[in-house]
């Protein structure tokens, strides 16, 4: 059976983008391939978070795994920092990568502008160490947002090298699984491009309905469409982003039909929206409250997983070493 690995960094709790960008992905997965879900902990130190954060962080994001319908017994889900094997990996990948090539790589120019006096060595290296993730298990297809399509290159680069370098056929080339035919960009409810904790345009699954109904209406319009038919600018083409991924293809159809014909009403279309995210929503935020109580049920899920995310990078490990020519 084919492996597919992936994780998301504990930054802040699981929002809309993430959900549709890759949690769906994942419990789809777990029934047709050997999967295995972890927790970016180790990630997360590019920007700096408190101590006191970090463990509590990782067992917020497990509660959503599961919330999500992530399922233990199919797939099993690690906290990344539980897997030692990881850094050594991440070492060896590191002595074959070139500073150029690093430096080139969009997410890291991009954070480096958003943190000017926190550009670390972690940041420039965050491709190798994702490619560490993925290579240790020899993960054959990983469920990925938009953003990450260049480190996952990155990803197949590190594969592509160790094996030519050392003239053997190790490492499989991961591919990008997205749950539709193409990666799901959920955007900001600010205008911009990308939904994103960083950038406070979130819709959290832990949410309210009077907060989400309360961030929907405050979405960023324009003054309306002004001809028939006409092309929709990008804050509205997010607003019909919305509707595309929580509502049914009659209610996406009744609005686009509001555009085309210029009758369309901004305040109507985003009290459709808020309540198509709540219905989303609200079976996911009413199952994380049952998980959050249970604390030693998700720290007994977190130990399992690593027990055989540990076993699977071990066994790489020791053909690695052996192809490097150590002990």
């Amino acid at each position: 059976m084919e492996k597919v690995v992936s994780g998301i960094r504990p930054t802040g709790n699981l929002h809309l983008g993430n959900y549709f960008g890759a949690v769906k992905s994942f419990v789809k997965m777990q029934d047709e391939y050997e999967s295995l879900f972890f927790i970016a902990d180790w990630h997360s130190l590019t920007t700096s978070p408190k101590p006191e954060d970090i463990q509590r962080s990782a067992r917020v994001i497990l509660a959503e795994y599961l919330a999500c319908g992530i399922d233990p017994q199919k797939a099993k889900i690690y906290v990344q920092s539980d897997v030692k094997e990881t850094l050594e990996l991440y070492l060896f990948f590191n002595m074959n990568m070139y500073l150029g090539e690093l430096e080139r790589v969009t997410t890291f120019k991009d954070k480096a502008r958003q943190q000017p006096d926190n550009v670390n060595a972690g940041l420039l290296t965050y491709p190798t160490l994702m490619a560490a993730d993925i290579l240790q298990h020899r993960a054959h297809k990983v469920p990925v947002g938009k953003d990450q399509e260049q480190n996952m290159e990155m990803a197949r680069k590190c594969a592509r090298r160790f094996n030519h370098i050392y003239g053997v056929d190790l490492f499989p080339e991961p591919q990008n699984f997205y749950f539709n035919t193409q990666a799901v960009k959920v955007p900001g409810l600010d205008g911009s491009g990308k939904m994103g904790k960083s950038d406070g345009n979130c819709i959290y699954l832990y949410e309210e309905d009077a907060a989400i109904r309360k961030k929907v209406m405050k979405a960023v319009t324009d003054s309306g469409p002004e001809a028939p038919n006409s092309v929709k600018p990008d804050v509205i083409e997010n607003l019909f982003t919305f509707l595309r991924i929580c509502s049914d293809e009659e209610t996406y159809n009744y609005f686009d039909e509001k555009w085309n014909d210029c009758s369309i009403r901004y305040g109507d279309l985003k009290k459709q929206i808020a309540e198509d995210i709540i219905k989303t929503v609200t079976p996911i935020r009413e199952r994380i409250m049952e998980y959050r109580s249970n604390t030693q049920l998700l720290d007994r899920i977190a130990q399992e997983g690593a027990e055989v995310a540990r076993a699977s990078a071990s066994a790489t490990l020791k053909e690695v070493r052996k192809i490097i020519g150590f002990r």
